[in-house]
């Protein structure tokens, strides 16, 4: 599988790494867990752990989100149950539903800083770039129409196939994660300004490859390129 360069480099027997399948969770359920495992990562009661799952359809709006990029009246949310929440992570509103897998790290991170921050985003870009190499496609990053800077995530054509929004505690434990559309049904996206960026489309793994993609198989491919890219080994 193909794994990019520029892996972490920990100079000695790679971190462990768990690895947990929780299939479809309730956003709170999952935020509420991934507290439970920060908690215990910080004490070193337990290894950096990756959580796998997809999400009932939810609209999460970050900490800097405007109110704004959500199109969708309260009747429509409310008639199609799909809950809506604040969240403390970084980056504007994004959907989360059936389809699309979450996944949730929660590692320690070597050092304090926005440099390592940075660094961890950029690791997970890769993590996801080097996943739709496994199917012929070449994801990237999307430059800023001002040239200074890239939008976070990762884009096909200059569409959305994968979301990032993080947060990093003080005893720099990360929250938070990614967002990978498999065969996620994108017209809910349409009902928002995704990540606030407008004139953007989404797009998802099984709409370019014009056939239906197995959320087992993006899994495996996921957690091989996590293990390459963060140098870790499963437990």
């Amino acid at each position: 599988m193909p794994i990019l360069p520029e892996q972490v480099v920990t100079h000695g027997v790679p971190r462990r790494c768990r690895f947990r399948r929780l299939g479809t969770v309730e956003y709170k359920s999952a935020r509420a867990l991934q507290q439970q495992l920060a908690g215990a990562r910080s004490a070193n009661h337990s290894p950096d752990t990756l959580l796998l799952l997809e999400h009932p359809p939810t609209y999460t709006l970050g900490y800097n989100a405007n109110s704004k990029n959500v199109l969708a009246s309260n009747q429509w949310i409310e008639e199609n149950n799909i809950a809506v929440y604040n969240v403390d992570r970084g980056g504007d509103v994004t959907f989360h539903g059936p389809g699309q897998l979450i996944g949730y790290p929660v590692i320690r991170l070597a050092a304090k800083g926005p440099r390592e921050v940075v660094s961890y985003i950029r690791r997970l870009e890769k993590v996801l770039i080097s996943v739709l190499e496994c199917w012929g496609i070449r994801g990237t990053r999307l430059k800023k129409p001002s040239g200074h800077g890239y939008y976070t995530g990762v884009w096909v054509a200059g569409e959305k196939i994968a979301a990032i929004g993080i947060k990093v505690d003080v005893n720099q434990v990360t929250h938070h994660g990614f967002a990978l559309n498999v065969h996620t049904d994108l017209s809910y996206f349409n009902k928002i300004i995704p990540c606030g960026i407008e004139g953007k489309s989404v797009t998802s793994l099984s709409h370019i490859l014009g056939k239906q993609v197995a959320m087992e198989e993006v899994m495996d491919r996921v957690e091989l390129a996590f293990q390459g890219v963060f140098d870790v080994e499963p437990v």
